[in-house]
């Protein structure tokens, strides 16, 4: 694969991993229109949703390691709480991913399928900012919470599905401030794309080359591009802006399906 196809890809999937359009539905119809693309199974997707777990590492790094520190005596109470609130949001983050991840994967070869799953994407995108009604910092956040709001990431393993939009929304419509929600959202994505990435370069390794020097370049321009989407994301939600991101999700989905191959 071309370099430049991958860097242009890993900008791509940057951006639109924290920027609530649904990295791996932009993915899949930018990928439909390269011609020759191949990859073995989804690796390179996957790769570069590594990149963006890199930006997340980096741009959360204080919380993370609050997470990590309250494990010990003394530890900060507040941090303990977001631990197990995390925790309980994984579990069915990861049951449907194990569950359904077969089915699935085949959706990452049908774009029109991810066109018309971003239109659901607005839907949830409006609904946030029409009905939520924010009020909750992430203390309050109880394990109910915690746990719908993880089976909504779980569902996001579909392509058009934006992870960040559907969990930020599904967390403001709950009552959870928008900065607050952000940052729940981006903490609980770590565990579910490092064993994403885990298991599908795992399976990946001895079956076939890959492109070691192209692959890496696109992963550094997804890291790059989602640290600047971070910052920008957390910008647009202190002013609670999110019917753009709406309206584009549904011109895009719209236009795929009416003039897309």
């Amino acid at each position: 694969m071309d370099a430049a196809y991958t860097i242009a890809l890993g900008v791509l999937q940057g951006l639109t991993e924290f920027l609530p359009v649904s990295s791996s539905g932009h993915l899949v119809l930018a990928q439909s229109l390269i011609p020759g693309f191949v990859q073995p199974g989804v690796l390179f997707d996957v790769l570069l949703h590594g990149g963006t777990l890199l930006s997340i590492l980096v741009y959360f790094r204080r919380d993370i390691a609050g997470l990590f520190r309250c494990l010990w005596p003394g530890g900060d109470p507040a941090s303990r709480r977001l631990l197990g609130f995390l925790l309980v949001g994984t579990v069915p983050t990861a049951a449907i991913g194990l569950l359904f991840q077969e089915p699935l994967r085949a959706l990452f070869h049908e774009p029109r399928a991810a066109a018309a799953m971003l239109l659901v994407t607005g839907a949830l995108l409006w609904l946030s900012e029409a009905l939520a009604r924010p009020r909750d910092g992430l203390a309050q956040l109880g394990m109910p919470r915690a746990a719908a709001i993880g089976v909504v990431q779980g569902f996001a393993i579909v392509p058009g599905i934006s992870r960040s939009g559907s969990t930020i929304a599904a967390a403001t419509l709950l009552g959870i401030r928008g900065e607050d929600a952000a940052r729940f959202s981006f903490l609980l994505s770590i565990p579910a794309v490092l064993g994403a990435v885990v298991l599908e370069v795992g399976g990946a390794l001895g079956e076939e080359a890959v492109p070691v020097l192209p692959y890496a370049a696109g992963v550094l321009a997804a890291f790059l591009s989602g640290l600047w989407a971070i910052r920008f994301l957390m910008m647009v939600l202190r002013r609670g802006r999110f019917r753009w991101f709406a309206a584009y999700c549904w011109a895009l989905g719209v236009g795929y399906l009416l003039l897309g191959p």
